[in-house]
């Protein structure tokens, strides 16, 4: 039974009090690094609702960045953490054993979309999942090389930020901040490349940067994200990743499939990668495998994982708790979560289109399951990018009860709780027409 409004509740002006307190304490002692799109400051949350320290009542349709799957504070997400903290909270896997880490590697193994069984190796974050995932490649090919994509996003860490390649400011200041040997290319923007989206990018890499940078078999692998996250959740057609993988075969290039955003039930699917019926070699999880735990998860064909004792390891990855929260997680998932992803969001996308057509600032809506973006354009003929619009809607979402976050340089990003409801999707949709025509009436 929730105890909190099912739509949004002011009690304050925003930000109250409290919020301001601890938002000042917060630019005392914690790192200017992070980005805060707004001054939001949580209490608690159930579902797809949250609650600031001001009891003002908010809709949440970013879920802590696509991380909390199964909606805030879950029943039996809750049991499982309590029951498992009540036993032990830590016995690394890097020395010990622990069946909650083979119970989860099993489950994992059952589900991954590819051939055969699996092996999986346990971080704490989706970088490092990411970092095991190219060290793992580069281990088993002996090969040196790594191909990524513009727009994308791995993580921050060294390695991982060696692929991403979403804002400048990500590498700012740190040089020479990537570990050699990644070359980028294009990634298929439909919206703005068209129907040759696809073959642009492939011929990219396979006229260009494998003739004038790198052998193709030289390379390791090729690190793709099957919907572009930071870039601006762009969608590419099924084709894409077919002909990734076909390309990838030709040249014996294993294939990471970068699911930390996608995956976990978000597009109404397991993994996004079922959307193309696609099997990676390589496939990386975090976020929403725990919901909201850390945890990261790089899983391999077995034959795949063959690095020695101490090749890489982990203290805290695949903590219990965490395992344990992911094994739940999962269940719940599989049992109705996954085809809520795909009925609401679908429900959604069909609404948030409709606002396309009232709203000449839309110009694109893609997406699948609650993984959606909207992109901002200032001219639909041109597609000049509506950065600083995109920014004041989310402003303007904020001040009515709605929390989003942006993607790409002017794309509004949708990733609810996997437990958001139809009525609650109507409410976003209310929200958006409102704070999109509030933001496009002060432009004129």
């Amino acid at each position: 039974m929730s105890t909190l409004p099912q739509v949004p509740h002011f009690q304050t002006s925003l930000p109250g009090p409290n919020a301001k307190a601890i938002i000042t304490r917060d630019g005392i002692v914690v790192s200017p690094s992070y980005t805060r799109g707004y001054p939001f400051v949580i209490a608690r949350g159930e579902g797809s609702m949250v609650e600031d320290v001001d009891g003002n009542v908010f809709l949440d349709c970013a879920a802590g960045i696509a991380v909390n799957s199964t909606g805030h504070s879950h029943p039996d997400v809750v049991a499982a953490i309590v029951d498992q903290a009540g036993r032990y909270l830590h016995m690394s896997g890097t020395d010990f054993y622990y069946e909650l880490q083979v119970q989860l590697a099993e489950v994992l193994s059952e589900i991954a979309p590819m051939p055969g069984p699996c092996r999986s190796f346990f971080g704490n974050s989706g970088a490092e999942a990411n970092e095991a995932a190219i060290k793992l490649a580069r281990y088993h090919s002996k090969r040196p090389f790594l191909i990524a994509f513009m727009g994308s996003f791995h993580g921050r860490t060294l390695g991982a930020l060696s692929l991403t390649a979403s804002r400048a400011v990500q590498r700012k200041g740190f040089g020479p901040v990537t570990a050699p040997g990644v070359f980028h290319v294009p990634y298929p923007d439909v919206y703005r490349a068209g129907p040759g989206a696809v073959e642009q990018s492939l011929e990219f890499l396979e006229e260009r940067t494998f003739v004038h940078l790198v052998a193709p078999d030289e390379v390791a692998a090729i690190v793709v994200e099957p919907i572009q996250g930071e870039g601006g959740y762009l969608v590419p057609p099924p084709e894409f990743l077919q002909r990734l993988r076909e390309l990838a075969d030709r040249h014996g290039i294993l294939l990471i499939v970068d699911e930390v955003q996608a995956g976990m039930g978000r597009t109404g699917r397991m993994f996004a990668t079922e959307h193309s019926g696609v099997q990676p070699d390589i496939i990386t999880m975090a976020k929403g495998i725990a919901s909201g735990l850390p945890l990261g998860v790089a899983t391999a064909r077995a034959g795949l994982m063959d690095w020695t004792p101490g090749a890489h390891a982990s203290t805290f990855g695949g903590n219990p708790i965490s395992c344990a929260a992911a094994l739940t997680t999962i269940r719940l998932l599989r049992e109705q979560l996954v085809a809520n992803a795909a009925d609401v969001g679908g429900y959604l996308l069909e609404g948030l289109r409709e606002l396309q057509h009232k709203h000449a600032i839309i110009g694109d809506v893609r997406g699948k399951g609650l993984m959606i973006g909207i992109e901002l354009v200032q001219d639909r003929i041109t597609k000049v990018r509506a950065t600083v619009e995109r920014d004041r809607v989310v402003d303007a979402a904020f001040a009515r009860g709605l929390l989003i976050l942006g993607a790409g340089r002017n794309t509004l990003r949708l990733s609810p709780p996997l437990v958001l409801t139809r009525a609650q999707a109507c409410i976003a949709i209310d929200i958006l027409d409102e704070s999109i025509a509030a933001v496009a009436h002060a432009a004129l």
